[in-house]
């Protein structure tokens, strides 16, 4: 992992393609913006989890239901 310091204003290129930029810096909370190309998606990363534990808490019930259905033949 790369871990870099940053100030209000500044930025840091990923490619050539996307550009991070410091926004606002208020206490612990940083707002940044993001400049990327439409086709690439950004989504944070708390949602990612989000939806990987709900997808994997499916797949279990699933998983559950599945038995249940194949003991009741």
């Amino acid at each position: 992992m790369l871990v870099l310091s940053r100030k209000t204003n500044e930025t840091l290129k990923i490619g050539d393609a996307i550009e991070i930029k410091i926004l606002e810096i208020k206490g612990d909370t940083v707002r940044i913006g993001i400049e990327a190309p439409k086709d690439i998606d950004i989504l944070r990363g708390e949602l990612v989890q989000t939806i990987s534990e709900t997808n994997t808490e499916s797949i279990e019930i699933s998983s559950d239901l599945f038995s249940e259905l194949i003991k009741n033949k």
